[in-house]
């Protein structure tokens, strides 16, 4: 069966496509390594991604400085406040040194149990004192020491001798060694104690914090000498002499204490120094001056020797006023240490937090700028896709119905109402879609134009054709010659064809035939009308059930669509073979078969006319290259018939689903009705000539003429 779009028989396959068949395809595949083939959002976060990057690499260098000189601080402040234990474990060593450094004199001049028993009794409190001190400093400095490794190293060294003080105190009471022996683990031990002391360092740049530790450095350093010479003039009360070098040493001590005093002089604040000058007027003070002042070496007197008693009272009142003054200018110390560690957190924080905002407005304020591109991106591939998939066929489809008129159609506003440049593509894009739809409507103002004058054009046809017929009936009737009656019978023929031309024509435009029945008329005469409206009926041979009829209103185009199905099948088939039509029940419906022995189709070829048929193509040009297979597609649709090409023994077979609402009871018979002059050929061909009275086989048709009458028509 020939008139399927196959390539062999030069089909034609520009049916309407489905309404979703555009895709968004690639035409390549996607290369991460292009950066023309990024995803939108990919492309977003590489933009934001590189200045964040950069800017948390400088941040990261900057919050990295800040940190540790915040920790610089932290631990410089601990350290500081360390210093009040430290000056307290030297305060209570230096006691305990001079008062050791009086008994051991006492004691070589004199070792008799009493005076062991009364030199253990005056240190035992003392040694106490110390190590009070000693655990105190411990309790405070052990964390510290765990987690500052140069701290550590200070801080073992003056663990290290403070055991030594305890080792060498058992050889006090003996007296078995050396003043100088003994005293020289006190010095030792105080000395890494004071250099613990001045081990804080705020940094380079941190000069009014270093001034500030090496106030209290200075100050403990002058404490350390004033003890020293108490201890040296001490032990020479108590032994009643001075042994030959003490002397030197006094000079020598003196000498370092006016020094450190002009250095701390040099770096103390006016009051600090207001307030050393005032710790010096004290009475205690002034009479611990003056005492020492009599031991100094003159040119006439030899130094005296002072009252032991009387020293250690007036001393120790000197000792404890620079002991408070040395609190007074470390607790300076600590609270400038604390405010400095405190201010640079807090300087830290801020900076740190002061980045974190920055980040976090950055990427709050990038997360929706992203999301607004990417919402505008989206809505505007929503909206083309919609427009290519839905609105665009729609509207296309809505124009395609020549019967409806041709109205304007609406194109919705863009879905992105930003003023960007999305905003301004989403605007072409209606702008397109404007433009398509107004050459749409175009097109089917001409559509309907041209189909309107098809229609008149072929209108003017049928009356000609009609004409025409009425006369070849009237010659028909008068011709008694068997030829010229057969020339007369072609040419009758030849204007049925031409009036289903006409008719052809009509359906593509859109507009119903003007052949209509109001009865009920047999399926078996609908096929045979059928056969009759072709060239080579002769070569039909049909086998249809008689119980079956056709509502009346469904007639015309049944005869139409069969004779189209027909003429294919007899066109491509070899002349010498025959066209089976078989009609039966099928369900509540019927089954009509139209197989042919022809040329056949490709199952491609088959599967496209199949689509074809399925859903009517709009009338275009391939209407007219193959007319009969759009005809077949339109009328099916019209009255809900299912056609269906298959492969049949050599050839094809057109499978015909006619549906129960078409189908009719057969009608009552009527007696004596009148016929029309032209009963068969007005609705489906020719006239079928009483030239013969033998009446027409249901299995075929005669070969030299057409067939003979077939009450079809019924009531016009």
């Amino acid at each position: 069966m020939g008139a399927g779009p196959d390539p062999d028989r030069g089909a034609v396959s520009n049916h309407r496509r489905s309404r979703f068949d555009v895709r968004v395809v690639p035409h390549r595949r996607r290369s991460a390594l292009r950066l023309r083939d990024w995803r939108m959002g990919t492309k977003l976060a590489t933009v934001l991604v590189i200045p964040t990057v950069a800017f948390l690499v400088l941040a990261g260098v900057q919050t990295r400085g800040l940190v540790g000189q915040t920790t610089t601080l932290s631990d410089f402040a601990q350290q500081v406040g360390i210093g009040r234990q430290i000056t307290e474990a030297v305060d209570r060593l230096q006691r305990e040194r001079d008062r050791t450094a009086g008994e051991l004199a006492a004691l070589h001049e004199s070792a008799g149990g009493a005076e062991r028993d009364a030199a253990i009794a005056a240190l035992k409190p003392l040694q106490t004192a110390s190590d009070q001190a000693l655990a105190d400093l411990r309790g405070a400095a052990e964390p510290l020491a765990d987690a500052d490794a140069a701290w550590r190293v200070g801080y073992s060294e003056v663990l290290e001798a403070y055991d030594q003080v305890i080792y060498i105190r058992a050889a006090v009471p003996p007296a078995v060694l050396s003043s100088d022996t003994i005293l020289s683990n006190y010095h030792r031990a105080i000395g890494a104690l004071l250099a613990l002391l001045a081990q804080p360092s705020p940094g380079d740049d941190q000069r009014a914090l270093t001034d500030a530790v090496l106030r209290y450095v200075q100050l403990s350093r002058v404490k350390e000498l004033s003890s020293r010479i108490r201890a040296e003039l001490y032990a020479a009360a108590r032994a009643g002499r001075y042994a030959a070098d003490d002397q030197v040493a006094l000079a020598d001590l003196r000498t370092q204490q006016l020094t450190a005093l002009g250095a701390f002089r040099v770096v103390a604040t006016a009051d600090q120094v207001r307030r050393y000058d005032q710790t010096s007027e004290d009475p205690g003070f002034v009479a611990a001056t003056k005492l020492e002042e009599t031991t100094l070496p003159g040119t006439a007197a030899e130094p005296a020797v002072l009252l032991a008693p009387a020293w250690w009272i007036v001393s120790e009142r000197r000792q404890d006023l620079l002991h408070r003054l040395e609190n007074e200018v470390l607790n300076d110390a600590v609270r400038r240490a604390d405010a400095a560690s405190s201010g640079q957190l807090r300087d830290t924080l801020l900076v740190v937090g002061g980045i974190g905002a920055v980040l976090l407005v950055a990427v709050l304020i990038s997360l929706l700028i992203g999301r607004s591109i990417a919402r505008s991106m989206r809505l505007l591939r929503s909206q083309a896709l919609r427009i290519a998939q839905v609105e665009l066929p729609d509207a296309l489809d809505r124009l395609r119905a020549v019967d409806s008129p041709v109205t304007g159609i609406d194109v919705p506003p863009a879905v992105v109402r930003s003023l960007d440049e999305i905003g301004e593509l989403a605007e072409a894009f209606v702008a397109v879609h404007r433009s398509a739809v107004s050459v749409a409507v175009e097109q089917a103002l001409m559509r309907r134009n041209v189909n309107a004058m098809f229609v008149n054009l072929a209108r003017r046809s049928q009356v000609l054709v009609e004409r025409q017929l009425e006369l070849l009936d009237d010659l028909e009737r008068e011709e008694s010659d068997p030829e010229q009656l057969e020339n007369l019978f072609k040419l009758d023929h030849l204007a049925a064809r031409m009036r289903r031309n006409d008719e052809s024509l009509l359906v593509l435009a859109g507009t119903e035939s003007t052949r209509r029945w109001t009865r009920p008329v047999g399926l078996a005469a609908v096929l045979l009308a059928a056969s009759a409206e072709i060239e080579q009926y002769q070569r039909v041979r049909h086998d249809s059930s008689p119980d079956l009829h056709v509502v009346g209103h469904a007639v015309g185009d049944l005869v139409h669509l069969f004779a189209e199905l027909l003429e294919n099948a007899t066109a491509f088939s070899r002349p010498d073979t025959i066209v089976r039509v078989t009609a039966r029940a099928e369900g509540l419906g019927a089954l009509v078969e139209i197989a042919d022995q022809g040329l056949g189709m490709s199952p491609s070829g088959r599967a496209e006319a199949n689509a074809l048929l399925a859903e009517p193509p709009a009338a275009d040009v391939a209407a007219s290259e193959r007319m009969g297979l759009f005809v077949v597609s339109h009328l099916g649709a019209r009255h809900r018939i299912q056609i269906r090409l298959e492969g049949g023994e050599g050839g094809l077979v057109a499978q015909v689903r006619i549906p129960a609402e078409l189908l009719a009871p057969a009608p009552a018979p009527q007696l004596d009705a009148p016929a029309s002059p032209r009963m068969l050929t007005t609705p489906i061909g020719a006239a079928i000539r009483p030239a013969t009275p033998a009446a027409v086989p249901v299995t075929g048709l005669p070969a030299s003429r057409r067939p003979t009458g077939v009450p079809v028509a019924g009531a016009r």
